[in-house]
C-alpha cells in the first residue's frame, strides 16, 4: 500500500492542535521467520489544545483489529479509512488512544524490511521510517513537529537481538522492554531485529561513556572490519563534539550494517542502519573506503543535525541533510588523524559534479524547498538538498569565519535541543555570532534557484604582464518548466595562479581571495603581474559555481592538466572539462583525448573511478553515433594498456580491471575476461575476487559470451545475497528477446521481487550496446508507467519509472513520446518530476551528439 498523501497544511493543523507526549508500541514478531503479518499495538498520549475538534492518526495496515479513545471503543471499519484512523470528538487537555493491528513485514525496504539470508536461511528485519513509514509498523501522527517519546517492547524468537534507539536491555522471556527515548520525530525511531552478529566497543572521553556496538549478518562476519569503523566514529565523535559544543545527545551509539536497504545509510537516533554493502566481501579502492567513511561521519552528524534538532517540516530538510554533508567532508579534512585529508578533493569531484548536474534539470529548486506534500518531499532527497546545499554552507564559512560559524552552531543547538526548527532560527544564531546581515546572502543562495557561470576576462601587454582582470558572472536562464528566474549572486572565491616549474608541475605561486558581486567584478590584485600559465577561478573550490577556463590557461590544462602537484585543483580542472561536454562546449572525443592524455597521472583513486565512469557515460551518450564504436574501441585499448601497466595489487590496477570490463568488446579481449576468470591467464598482481569475477561474468553475459548455466554456476560458487543480486543482473544482461522478456515481466508484469533484487535486475536489463533490442520496450514503458506508480510503494516505483525509462534511446522521438505521455497521462508531480528529469537527459545528449560531429566535420 503506497498510503495517503499528507499535505503541509494538513500537518500544520495537527500541529496546532496536538501536542503530542508519550508512545507505548508492543510489538509481536515472533512469527517473523515465516513472514506475513505481526500484531502492533499503539498506546499515544497526547494534549488537545481546543476541545471539540477533529483528527486522525497515520496508519499503514492489511487489518486493525481495535481502536479506542479515551476508553471508548471506536468502530474500527468505519475510523479506518485510506491509511488514517479519523479521531472524532477529542477532549481539551490529556487524550489517551491504543490502536491494535496487524501489520505487514515488507520486502520493499520501507516500514518492517524482511530479509532471508540464503546462506543461513534466518530472517534479519530493520525499520526504515523515512519520510512517514513508521506508520507501517504502529499508529503515528506521522511529521517531523510532533515530537514525542517512543518505548518499545518486542517480543521476538528465542535466540534473536533487538536493537532500537535506547540501550538494549536484557530480555525476559524473549521479551525486550526498551525505555523510553528523549524526544524525538516518529521517523528517526528504529527496530534492527534477528540473529544479528555485533561487536562492542566504548567512547570514552572527558568522563564520557557511550557504548558503541557494530552489527551485521553473520554471514558477513568474517569481512567485517569493526576495528576501522570503530576508529572512524572516534574521529567522528571527537570532532564534532569539540565544533558543536555539546555532547553526543543519546545514550549508545549502534551501527548496524542491514541488507537490501535502498540508501547509503539513516541516522535513526542511537541505531543507524548502514547498507551492507559497506561490509567489503572482495577488495576494493581505497575511494571506497573513503566514501564509507563519509556515510558514516554523515550519519554521525545527523545525530546534531537533524536528531538533535529537526526541521518543523520537508521544506528545511537541508538543515538537515546539507548540513550533514557539509560536516562528513569537513571532519574527514580536519579531524586528526584522518586517512582522508583531501576529503574536499572528492566532494568537488563527485558531491559538487551531482550538485550541478541536480541544478540544470527542469526540476531544480531552491535549497529550502517548497514541500507541499509527502509526494514532494520523496522525490527531494536530491544533489541540491545535499551537494549544493552542502556547497553553500561551504561558502558561508569562509564568507563568515570558521570560528563565528561554529559558534553560531553551537548557540543554535542549545537553543533547541529535542525541538524543531526553521532557516530563520539557524540564521538568527548565525548573524549574532558574525554579526553580519545573513537575510540577502539566504535570499540568493538558499531561497533561489539555478547555477551561475564564472567566466575571467584576462587582458596582457607584449611582455605577457595583466593589464586588465575582471571576472563576469553569468546567471543562464533556468531550463525550460522550471519555476524561478536566474539570479547572480555573491560569491566568495580563491584565484589561483599556476606556473611549470623546474620539474613540469603546476605550482601554485599566487592566490587572490575576493567576493564577487554582480555581472562584473575587477581584480586589481593580479594587474601588473606576469601572466601565469593557468589562472583558476574558484580555486580552493570555496564557492558553487560552474568555472570557465581562458583560452591561455585551457590550453595549459589540456596538456599539463595532470601536472598540478595537489589534487584539488586537478580536481575543479575535471570538473570543469566534464561540465563543458554536458554542456556541450566540449565534444566528446575532445574530452576523450584530454582524459587520455592526463589519467595517467592522477593520484586520485577516486577521481580516476569518477573520470573511468564520465568517459563510458560521455561516449554511450554524448558521442556521435557514427563515432560512438571507434571511441569505445580507443576507450578500452587504453583501459587494457592501463590495466597491464599498474602496479600490480594497486587500486589503480583493480579500477582499471573494472573499467576494461565494463566495454570490453573485441573477441581477443573478452577472451581475456575468460581465461582471467577461469585462471589460464593472470595478471600479476590482481586478485579476481569474488566481485571482480561477478564484474568479469556480468560482461560476458552482456554480449552473449555466457548464458544461464554459467551464470548459475558462478551462483552456485557464490550463493549469498550478493551473489543472488548480481545473477539476477548478468540474467537480465543477455542479449536475448527472451532473457529481456523475463526481466520485464519480474519488474514491470509483477511485484514479486525485493527492492534489491528489482534494482539489480533492472542494472542488468539497460545495456547501452543493447538499443535495438531495447527499442520496443519504450512504448511499453509509458503504458505501464501510471498502473505501477499508483499500485507499488514509492521506492519500488521510482526504481521502475528512473531505471527502465528510455535514456539509452537518444532521439527526438524519445523525447515527443515523452512529452505526448506527459500531456495525456496527467501524472502527479512527483511522478512527473521524475519523467522530466529523464526526459532532460536525452535532450542533453543529442545536443551533446550534434556537438561531438560538428567536431569532426
Amino acid at each position: 500500500m503506497p498510503g495517503t498523501n499528507l499535505t503541509r497544511e494538513e500537518a500544520r493543523q495537527r500541529a496546532t492542535l496536538l501536542t503530542v507526549d508519550s508512545y507505548e508500541i508492543d510489538l509481536d514478531l515472533t512469527g517473523a521467520q515465516e513472514g506475513g503479518t505481526y500484531r502492533s499495538v499503539t498506546t499515544v498520549r497526547f494534549d488537545v489544545a481546543e476541545g471539540g475538534g477533529e483528527s486522525f492518526i497515520d496508519l499503514v495496515a492489511p487489518t486493525v483489529h481495535e481502536v479506542t479513545l479515551n476508553g471508548d471503543a471506536l468502530d474500527a471499519a468505519e475510523v479506518f479509512q485510506d491509511s488514517r484512523i479519523a479521531l472524532p470528538g477529542l477532549l481539551p487537555g490529556r487524550n489517551v488512544l491504543r490502536v491494535v493491528a496487524d501489520c505487514a513485514y515488507t520486502n520493499t525496504g520501507e516500514g518492517l524490511h524482511r530479509f532471508v539470508d540464503p546462506v543461513d536461511d534466518q530472517a534479519y528485519l530493520y525499520t526504515q521510517f523515512e519520510v512517514p513509514d513508521a506508520r507501517r509498523v504502529f499508529a503515528s501522527f506521522e511529521q517531523p513537529d510532533l515530537k514525542a517519546t517512543f518505548r518499545f517492547t518486542v517480543k521476538a524468537p528465542e535466540g534473536w537481538t533487538v536493537v532500537s534507539n535506547s540501550p538494549t536491555p536484557e530480555p525476559k522471556d524473549n521479551v525486550w522492554e526498551f525505555e523510553p527515548t528523549p524526544r524525538i520525530s516518529s521517523y528517526i525511531t528504529a527496530l534492527i531485529v534477528g540473529p544479528y552478529h555485533s561487536v562492542h566497543s566504548v567512547y570514552e572521553k572527558d568522563g564520557q561513556s557511550v557504548p558503541l556496538g557494530i552489527y551485521c549478518r553473520p554471514s558477513l562476519a568474517e569481512h567485517l572490519d569493526a576495528d576501522a569503523i570503530f576508529e572512524v566514529t572516534r574521529q567522528g565523535f571527537d570532532w564534532f563534539q569539540e565544533k558543536f559544543d555539546y555532547r553526543y545527545p543519546f545514550k549508545k551509539y549502534d551501527q548496524l550494517f542491514v541488507p537490501e536497504f535502498n540508501a547509503g545509510a539513516m541516522e535513526n537516533a542511537g541505531a543507524v542502519t548502514i547498507r551492507d554493502q559497506y561490509v567489503f566481501r572482495s577488495k576494493v579502492t581505497d575511494a571506497a573506503y573513503e566514501v564509507r567513511a563519509a556515510t558514516i561521519l554523515h550519519e554521525l552528524a545527523h545525530m546534531w543535525f537533524g536528531d538533535l534538532v529537526t526541521m518543523e517540516w520537508w521544506n528545511d530538510l537541508w538543515l538537515n541533510e546539507s548540513f550533514a554533508t557539509y560536516a562528513e567532508a569537513a571532519c574527514q579534512a580536519d579531524a586528526p588523524g584522518s586517512k582522508w585529508p583531501h576529503s574536499w578533493t572528492t566532494f568537488a569531484n563527485q558531491m559538487k559534479t551531482w550538485a550541478y548536474r541536480q541544478d540544470q534539470l527542469p526540476s531544480t529548486h531552491p535549497i529550502m524547498a517548497d514541500i507541499s506534500d509527502l509526494d514532494d518531499v520523496l522525490v527531494n532527497f536530491d544533489g541540491i538538498t545535499y551537494a549544493k546545499g552542502a556547497s553553500v554552507l561551504k561558502q558561508l564559512v569562509a564568507y563568515v569565519g570558521e570560528e563565528a560559524f561554529f559558534k553560531g552552531v553551537q548557540a543554535y543547538f542549545k537553543r533547541h535541543a529535542f525541538g524543531n526548527t526553521r532557516l530563520s532560527d539557524l540564521l538568527g544564531a548565525l548573524e549574532e555570532t558574525s554579526g553580519r546581515d545573513l537575510k540577502t546572502w539566504s535570499k540568493a543562495w538558499l531561497e533561489t534557484a539555478g547555477i551561475n557561470v564564472l567566466r575571467p576576462e584576462i587582458e596582457t601587454d607584449a611582455n605577457g604582464v595583466i593589464t586588465s582582470f575582471a571576472i563576469r558572472q553569468e546567471a543562464p536562464a533556468l531550463p525550460a518548466g522550471a519555476k524561478g528566474e536566474p539570479t547572480l549572486r555573491p560569491h566568495r572565491i580563491a584565484i589561483g595562479a599556476y606556473d611549470l616549474d623546474g620539474d613540469g608541475k603546476l605550482v601554485r605561486g599566487d592566490r587572490v581571495e575576493l567576493d564577487v558581486e554582480g555581472e562584473l567584478t575587477a581584480v586589481p590584485q593580479l594587474v601588473g603581474k606576469a601572466r601565469p600559465a593557468v589562472l583558476l577561478l574558484n580555486d580552493d573550490d570555496l564557492s558553487y559555481a560552474k568555472v570557465r577556463l581562458d583560452e591561455q590557461s585551457l590550453a595549459a590544462v589540456t596538456e599539463h592538466l595532470g601536472d598540478f602537484t595537489e589534487s584539488l585543483p586537478r580536481a575543479l580542472c575535471w570538473a570543469s572539462a566534464w561540465d563543458m561536454t554536458r554542456d556541450a562546449e566540449l565534444a566528446t572525443r575532445d574530452y576523450l583525448s584530454l582524459v587520455l592524455s592526463g589519467i595517467g597521472k592522477e593520484s586520485d583513486i577516486g577521481v580516476v573511478q569518477s573520470l573511468h565512469r564520465q568517459v563510458k557515460l560521455a561516449i554511450d551518450q554524448y558521442a556521435a553515433p557514427t563515432a560512438r564504436e571507434a571511441l569505445l574501441t580507443r576507450w578500452t585499448e587504453a583501459t587494457l594498456a592501463h590495466l597491464r601497466a599498474a602496479e600490480a595489487g594497486s587500486d589503480h590496477q583493480l579500477a582499471w580491471a573494472r573499467a576494461f570490463a565494463a566495454t570490453a568488446r573485441t573477441p581477443e579481449q573478452l577472451d581475456l575476461l575468460d581465461a582471467l576468470l577461469d585462471g589460464t591467464q593472470t595478471i600479476e598482481g590482481l586478485a579476481v575476487d569474488t566481485e571482480l569475477r561477478w564484474a568479469f561474468v556480468q560482461r560476458l553475459a552482456a554480449v552473449g559470451r555466457f548464458g544461464g548455466s554459467e551464470i548459475a554456476a558462478e551462483y552456485e560458487r557464490d550463493k549469498t545475497a550478493a551473489g543472488e543480486r548480481h545473477a539476477a543482473t548478468a540474467r537480465a544482461a543477455r542479449p536475448t528477446e527472451a532473457a529481456k522478456a523475463e526481466a520485464w515481466e519480474s519488474v514491470v508484469e509483477s511485484d514479486k521481487l525485493p527492492n534489491a533484487v528489482q534494482e539489480a535486475v533492472i542494472a542488468g536489463f539497460v545495456q547501452t550496446d543493447q538499443r535495438e533490442l531495447l527499442a520496443s520496450y519504450t512504448e511499453r514503458y509509458f503504458d505501464a508507467l501510471k498502473d505501477v506508480w499508483e499500485s507499488r510503494s514509492h521506492e519500488m516505483a521510482q526504481q521502475i519509472a528512473v531505471g527502465l525509462y528510455p535514456a539509452v534511446q537518444v532521439s527526438q522521438d524519445t523525447l515527443d513520446r515523452t512529452d505526448a505521455w506527459l500531456a495525456s497521462a496527467e501524472p502527479n508531480a512527483a511522478l512527473r518530476r521524475l519523467v522530466s528529469e529523464s526526459r532532460s537527459g536525452v535532450e542533453r545528449a543529442l545536443k551533446a551528439q550534434a556537438a561531438d560531429a560538428a567536431a569532426a566535420e
